[in-house]
């Protein structure tokens, strides 16, 4: 699904590299969790992965052109600008050129969120509106989902909630998800595969009951 080459990357063609040297192979289903310090370059090899930054040297290589990008909240959603949450997938779907509608209560059904369709979208909490653009990536029938810290300020109850929706389509869909997660604990519920990211290199752990050693 992703295979990582002889990757480095500094901004402005610094010597003072973010990421140095990484090889990494994802493959296909992996539930993969980024960790690590703040400044370490989580964030920056999910950008290269996204195209959004452009390696120094070394490649990427992503087999699918279907990638969605699922970000820790979008701040038009409590701008006060009123649009429901059947027109926020409606958009979508027009985006995409669907004809079925009914591709956006299915795709609601699926983050069972089908009951707020005709809510205003930024009467929602955290949770939800995460849910909402978990929606979108499930109407695009995206093969791989890249999560920024999808938990953050969410309850306990909407953390589970969301997790356990993330982890269905991990596992009954085959979608390969990438999430870059501040929280050790919730990555080690749900992920086949810790990816730890430490001094611009990086590990790739797997998961075995709940349980990684991150200190090799």
């Amino acid at each position: 699904m992703i295979d990582i080459k002889n990757l480095s990357f500094s901004y402005n063609n610094s010597k003072d590299y973010i990421l140095k040297d990484i090889n990494l192979k994802i493959d296909k289903g992996e539930y993969v969790s980024i960790i690590g310090e703040n400044g370490t370059g989580k964030t920056t090899l999910v950008k290269l992965i996204l195209k959004l930054l452009k390696p120094t040297t070394g490649s990427i290589n992503i087999n699918t052109n279907n990638v969605s990008y699922v970000c820790q909240k979008i701040d038009s959603f409590n701008s006060g600008f009123p649009i429901t949450v059947y027109e926020v997938l409606d958009i979508q779907r027009k985006v995409l050129k669907i004809k079925d509608k009914s591709t956006i209560l299915n795709a609601l059904s699926s983050v069972n969120m089908l009951n707020y369709k005709d809510s205003l979208i930024g009467s929602l909490s955290g949770g939800q509106q995460q849910k909402i653009l978990i929606a979108r990536a499930i109407m695009s029938k995206s093969d791989l989902i890249i999560l920024d810290e999808p938990s953050t300020a969410l309850d306990e109850k909407s953390i589970e909630d969301l997790y356990t929706i993330i982890k269905h389509l991990n596992k009954h869909h085959n979608i390969t998800i990438l999430s870059i997660e501040h929280n050790i604990d919730n990555a080690l519920k749900v992920s086949s595969q810790i990816l730890h990211v430490k001094d611009g290199l990086v590990k790739l752990h797997s998961v075995i009951n709940n349980t990684v050693d991150l200190v090799r």
